[in-house]
């Protein structure tokens, strides 16, 4: 299987970003990493492995980009608003600069947004945002909205609410899209939501889709056996999914 390390000093970012590529050609996978992981983490738990088939006969080739959840979604030392701020940079960075990077190395092919746990939050967000890019978002074990507390997971805001973090919310915004070329791209687009029966996100998951119906957005929404928030059920997520 190919591959390939890069990095370079992001300007959205200003700092040093960091990205493993598997594959030659194919149908590129962004793939986002689940919640403060590394670009490497899906490679160590041999979530990759088990797409090497995909990767290696040229279906796939995955882009594994690293996370700064620690600096923003996830830093409680900063202000619920620097959080978000520091989000949308993240996304600025994708969007302008990773993005591109996959055009540049395979400028002929579909584009796939993915990612576990947290991971499924920006693959789902982003593809929600900017449709255009994509043929197809997987989101696995995800939350959708980081404001709805559930379990032992807490609203990543504090309470605090403002139009970014309402913008970066797809069950918040999307009963509210009215644009008719965004409903048109989504309405397009192959969404897949992946989670466990038991797993603390499933509420959101079936509210999501409950949603995405509604505004006849077609997807399909799949209910695995136990709560599947592991490396293991991602394992076999993707080898269905991807």
């Amino acid at each position: 299987m190919t591959r390939s390390y890069h990095q370079w000093f992001s300007p959205n970012l200003q700092k040093n970003m960091e990205l493993l590529v598997f594959g030659h050609t194919g149908t590129r996978v962004l793939f986002f990493p689940t919640r403060a992981a590394r670009f490497y983490d899906y490679e160590d738990w041999g979530v990759i492995a088990s797409i090497q088939d995909k990767i290696d006969a040229g279906y796939l080739q995955v882009f594994c980009v690293d996370s700064i959840d620690a600096e923003s979604l996830y830093n409680e030392y900063i202000s619920p608003r620097e959080r978000i701020v520091r989000h949308i940079a993240y996304e600025h960075y994708i969007i302008q600069e990773v993005i591109p990077f996959m055009h540049q190395m395979n400028p002929f092919s579909d584009m796939i947004s993915a990612g576990c746990s947290l991971g499924a939050y920006h693959a789902i967000n982003i593809a929600m945002k900017y449709p255009h890019y994509f043929c197809k978002a997987v989101g696995m074990s995800g939350r959708y909205d980081l404001t709805w507390a559930t379990g032992y997971f807490r609203d990543l805001f504090s309470g605090y609410h403002d139009e970014d973090i309402y913008f970066n919310t797809p069950i918040q915004f999307i009963p509210n899209l009215l644009d008719e070329q965004t409903l048109s791209d989504l309405r397009k687009m192959d969404i897949i939501l992946a989670i466990g029966q038991e797993d603390a996100f499933l509420e959101n998951n079936i509210h999501f889709s409950e949603i995405l119906n509604h505004k006849d957005i077609h997807h399909h929404l799949y209910v695995w056996d136990e709560e599947a928030h592991k490396a293991r059920y991602w394992r076999k997520m993707v080898q269905i999914y991807l």
